[in-house]
């Protein structure tokens, strides 16, 4: 079974800033890849999730269900069935997936959606 890959896509720096602080809490360094929205229409920020991406199997992580980043990932991943979009990423959901990223596909998106949905919650 693949180790999954994660990619953090989010506006301005908050892509880049989760994945550093998942780094020091976890210590793990190879499992998430930000991305920006920052300066980019939305064919160019396609690209930049494929680039993360890099064909391998995982988790998009986006900030928000609606606006350029969730578009984006939704449409540059339609042709990759090994790919999953969430939406709602929080460091809760993220320290989790670096520790559960061999799962498998299914399994870690509902895990992600559960862990970070009990974040919000307080639970």
């Amino acid at each position: 079974m693949n180790t999954l890959l994660g990619v953090v896509v989010a506006h301005g720096d908050l892509a880049e800033a989760l994945v550093h602080a998942v780094e020091e809490i976890t210590g793990i360094t190879d499992a998430l890849v930000p991305v920006s929205n920052r300066g980019c229409d939305r064919v160019s920020l396609e690209e930049r999730i494929l680039d993360a991406v890099a064909g391998r199997p995982g988790l998009v992580f986006v900030d928000l269900p609606t606006g350029s980043c969730f578009l984006a990932a939704r449409h540059g991943i339609a042709r990759h069935p090994d790919m999953r979009v969430v939406a709602g990423v929080n460091l809760s959901m993220l320290v989790d997936f670096v520790f559960h990223r061999e799962a498998g596909l299914v399994a870690a998106e509902e895990r992600a959606r559960n862990v970070g949905g009990q974040a919000i919650a307080g639970r």
